[in-house]
């Protein structure tokens, strides 16, 4: 019955009259059993690469996978196409040459494009952290090397088509200075991004401020255009990047110490204990395991103040964490408190000492009695 079916459809369809149709169907099943060739080949692959502890040949795997598949299809799906052209002249079927190349750039470019997404990937996920090569430098090489394959792509497409890329780089040389006057801002902006990308006066997660503007919080984005800060009270602050240019920036996330500097002022009458007071606190500050030692490290009589014995203290903790830095301070802090209350001496605070002579007395007396009087 089957075969009566088969051939009730072959006599409907006359296929005598259509001898090319075998050649397609050659070519689709050809296409088929190359796409199960690839798709098994590909799933082989995988199975060995899992095994390897190179990253490089994941990141070649998942980028061309797809484009594979694609290509195959693209390339039987082509012969289709020139199998009819070749019994037909419709004007159309002229076009499935440059058609055909300029998918093939296409995809291509694909692969170029997420071979370097998969291996910008690979960079920060595991390796980075064991190499100099911070997640600043890997995006702006990612995104050079993505744009260069991008308008190498285009030009290309370009020249299949029957344009000429002489014609176009010419336009673009002319065009181009008007572009620039327009768009010096926008460029200000590209070259500030590439300067903080080269220079690195900071990377994503730093925190950063100014004293020149009012810019001051961690780093979240560094763009081609502007960055993106985040402030302190959760607000986000977009900086063209040719501000960084003009500007001077610090960046406290890589400091390596901070520092303690406290003026503390004893009273006048607890001028002999001053001497004892600033040798115990320099000891306790030698003792503490939270001190760096090996940086300057000072507490020293300093000043007569107008209502104090001043001392200061100098020093730095090991800690650059904020949070953990106050936390220091503070029992530092209290602690030369209790010091100073040990020895029986006390913080000064202002006072005003009014001395009145014998002259002076009488004088008083004199006006109080005339005043009752």
């Amino acid at each position: 019955m089957a075969i009566n079916f088969l051939q009730d459809l072959l006599d409907v369809f006359q296929l005598e009259d259509y001898p090319w149709l075998w050649e397609v169907f050659a070519v689709v099943l050809l296409t088929l059993i190359v796409s199960y060739f690839v798709r098994f080949l590909f799933s082989r692959l995988e199975r060995q690469f899992k095994k390897t502890a190179n990253k490089w040949d994941d990141a070649i795997f998942a980028a061309g996978r797809r484009p594979a598949f694609i290509m195959v299809w693209l390339m039987g799906a082509s012969l289709v196409l020139d199998i009819i052209r070749a019994k037909s002249e419709a004007y159309i079927f002229t076009l499935i040459a440059p058609t055909r190349e300029v998918l093939f750039i296409a995809i291509l470019t694909w692969f170029l494009v997420r071979l370097v997404k998969r291996i910008e990937q690979q960079l920060i996920a595991g390796d980075s952290a064991e190499s100099s090569v911070d997640e600043a430098t890997v995006f702006a090489l990612g995104k050079l090397l993505r744009t260069a394959v991008i308008i190498t792509a285009s030009l290309m497409m370009l020249q299949t088509l029957g344009f000429s890329i002489s014609g176009v780089l010419a336009f673009g040389g002319v065009g181009g200075i008007a572009i620039g006057f327009a768009a010096k801002d926008l460029l200000a902006n590209f070259f500030g991004g590439l300067m903080v990308y080269l220079d690195r006066p900071f990377i994503i997660g730093d925190w950063i401020r100014s004293p020149d503007r009012s810019i001051e919080g961690t780093v979240e984005d560094i763009g081609w255009r502007q960055t993106r800060i985040r402030t302190f009270d959760s607000r986000p602050l977009y900086v063209p990047n040719s501000t960084f240019a003009q500007i001077t920036v610090e960046n406290p996330s890589r400091m390596l110490n901070r520092r303690i500097y406290e003026t503390i002022g004893l009273r006048y009458d607890d001028a002999d204990k001053v001497g004892t007071i600033v040798e115990e606190v320099k000891a306790y500050l030698l003792a503490n395991e939270d001190i760096d030692t090996d940086k300057t490290l000072m507490v020293n009589f300093n000043a007569f103040a107008a209502s104090s014995l001043e001392f200061f203290i100098y020093t730095f903790t090991k800690t650059t964490n904020w949070v953990e830095y106050h936390k220091i301070k503070q029992q530092v802090l209290l602690e030369v408190l209790a010091i100073i209350a040990k020895h029986d001496a006390d913080i000064a605070y202002p006072t005003t000492t009014l001395k009145v002579g014998p002259l002076q007395l009488e004088q008083q007396a004199a006006l109080t009695a005339s005043q009752s009087e």
